[in-house]
């Protein structure tokens, strides 16, 4: 069980000690065809393709799935507008495969980006202007020249009307200037994050002529004009959606590309209820499924396909952060201002009697805000973190400079009295009373928690959690509402607690910032659920995204995930580091896939042959 698709960053991360990027001798002053965080170019200039890739994949065929992971604002259950960049709506699957951006990541890199739209790259001395050549050969779908001033015009709208995942952190993005056709002048704040730059190299350009007759902010179902490998073809609002390849891609043969971009159409199925998705699934509606319930993992896979083999099962490791899924607590709300309070209501989660009854074992209990991953706190603090915490010291809780917290263990009971025991010894202290079966805050006010969600599929986890909050005289309620009204309370911050998984990259940078940033606490639509506003947090966020190198980015990581957890706003879930894929075996696929991605459906392809022996052709 785990909360399905994750709220994925718009790319890997930002951050610098100095407001200096770190970038290879080459690139500083003269013309580089990559960038990275830290300086570290895994190509050459002259490569031919990506190491991940098959350059002589076959094309042809379909790759037909559910959303995994959403950005903008995309909904895993529905769409009724194709501009994802945008606060309005419900975002459709794939748009993104519809643009093309000044560079794209490797992903058998943390963090390098090569040239797409940008054959090259000069920064200045002060690491402050990045002036980006363009291809000359690249083109809209309609054939008209995409040039520097559809960059710039691009770049404007997301900074002044796009999603708050974009525009917060483009705010240190000061100037930019078309200077001709063919170059683009991007000037950054002194003092912007390290990847503020690799973050607006990776946004998608839109035609300014396009967008000149309509309203950027606003909803529509109208195919937009893009440049990408991809255009949008057939669709049924909130049912599905295809993306059907540019047969005369301008972009095609360039080395990001080679190998990439298999299938004649990618088509996103939507369904309402998981249930209802994964019978679909089993009759062939789509052919490709990440399987994020352990239960149907476990007990679902014995129908005819998948014992005939035409259905196959594969577990494939994950070395990217696991991400931050659990129960957010809205500390907006009185009831859930106190660290207290909120870890009183996390004690009654017995993460072990769930894993072991109803998730067949399969999980790991989250910890950190970096789980599975070099930048997770443990023990106590190393000197390096001492550094960034001691001057911070008056202003952060004793356990800071301890061991660092993890959720306890429980015995296993679902009510272990010892836990739910120190819940009520917290409440207490936190001035709460109890009166009969009820606890009452020190206002008075009785302690009540509504948990706001548009799926059932957790309520077999919670319910058991809500009993034990009632045992020590906390009021506790499902809310299932449907996907609009979900999206509009969550945007508003109009919830007690509610279940999001958020995905971090290798290289934390302007996410940490919308995530649990004092500012993006108050802008709606952020990714700030829990109403975090810590001036110890912003400032150790600077620390993470201002690293010149690599060991401080992680020193300063691990120290920010002290700080975060002692804060006690979230109860954290669980974790599995794989992929759990199960396939029509209609798919090829290289055999070593990148490090930090699974490709799909990027590199994997159609194989004719595979789906004739099983009757998919």
């Amino acid at each position: 069980m785990s909360a399905g698709p994750t709220r994925r960053a718009v790319v890997a991360g930002a951050g610098a000690l100095a407001a200096t990027l770190v970038l290879p001798a080459r690139a500083a002053g003269r013309a580089s065809h990559g960038l990275s965080s830290f300086g570290d170019l895994k190509y050459p200039p002259d490569f031919r393709a990506f190491d991940y890739v098959n350059p002589d994949a076959p094309r042809g065929g379909r790759f037909a799935a559910q959303l995994a992971s959403t950005l903008g604002n995309q909904a895993s259950d529905t769409f009724n507008t194709l501009n994802i960049y945008v606060l309005r709506g419900d975002g459709a699957a794939g748009m993104n495969l519809t643009f093309d951006s000044l560079m794209v990541r490797a992903l058998d890199e943390p963090d390098a980006l090569y040239g797409l739209l940008a054959r090259s790259v000069e920064v200045s001395e002060d690491g402050l202007t990045y002036r980006f050549a363009l291809r000359p050969q690249a083109r809209f779908h309609d054939g008209s020249r995409l040039t520097a001033r559809d960059i710039a015009a691009s770049l404007t709208l997301l900074k002044e009307k796009g999603h708050p995942e974009i525009s917060q952190v483009l705010r240190d993005l000061t100037e930019i200037v078309a200077e001709d056709d063919a170059t683009v002048s991007l000037r950054f704040a002194a003092g912007r994050s390290r990847d503020l730059p690799l973050f607006v190299a990776t946004l998608p350009v839109f035609s300014a002529a396009y967008y000149a007759t309509r309203d950027f902010e606003a909803s529509s179902l109208e195919p937009p004009l893009g440049s990408g490998p991809y255009q949008v073809g057939r669709l049924e609002p909130g049912r599905f959606i295809e993306l059907e390849r540019v047969k005369d891609y301008w972009g095609a043969e360039l080395p990001v590309n080679v190998g990439q971009n298999n299938f004649d159409a990618i088509r996103y199925e939507y369904f309402r209820d998981r249930q209802v998705a994964f019978e679909a699934f089993k009759g062939g509606a789509f052919t490709f499924r990440e399987e994020f319930t352990a239960r149907v993992w476990a007990t679902g896979y014995t129908f005819p396909a998948a014992q005939e083999g035409r259905v196959r099962k594969e577990v494939v490791p994950d070395a990217r952060p696991s991400g931050t899924q659990g129960w957010w607590l809205n500390t907006r709300r009185e009831a859930f201002r106190d660290p207290r309070v909120r870890e009183a209501i996390g004690l009654c989660f017995d993460f072990d009697w769930s894993n072991a009854n109803l998730m067949y074992g399969a999980y790991i209990r989250t910890a950190s805000y970096f789980e599975n991953s070099e930048l997770k706190a443990s023990g106590r603090p190393s000197p390096e973190e001492l550094a960034l915490l001691d001057p911070m010291r008056a202003d952060l809780a004793a356990e800071v400079f301890g061991e660092a917290w993890s959720p306890p263990a429980s015995d296993g009971s679902g009510q272990d009295r010892a836990l739910l025991s120190r819940a009520v010894a917290l409440l207490r202290e936190a001035g709460c009373t109890r009166e009969g079966s009820v606890i009452r805050l020190a206002s008075g006010k009785p302690l009540e928690i509504e948990f706001l969600d548009n799926d059932p599929v957790f309520q077999p986890v919670t319910q058991p959690f809500i009993r034990n909050l009632g045992l020590i005289g906390i009021r506790a309620s499902i809310r299932l509402v449907d996907a609009s009204q979900y999206q509009a309370r969550v945007k508003d911050f109009d919830f007690d607690v509610t279940v999001r998984r958020f995905g971090s990259g290798l290289t934390p940078g302007p996410e940490l910032r919308e995530a649990y940033g004092a500012r993006s606490a108050g802008t709606p639509g952020s990714n700030n659920l829990a109403g975090i506003a810590s001036p110890a947090i912003d400032a150790l966020i600077e620390r993470v995204t201002e690293a010149t190198s690599r060991a401080d980015m992680i020193h300063a990581a691990r120290a920010l995930d002290r700080v975060l957890r002692a804060g006690r706003y979230w109860v954290p879930m669980w974790y599995k580091a794989d992929h759990r894929l199960a396939l029509w075996d209609v798919y090829g696929r290289p055999p070593k896939g990148p490090t930090y991605d699974l490709g799909v459906p990027g590199i994997w392809w159609y194989d004719a042959a595979r789906a004739r022996r099983i009757g998919r052709t």
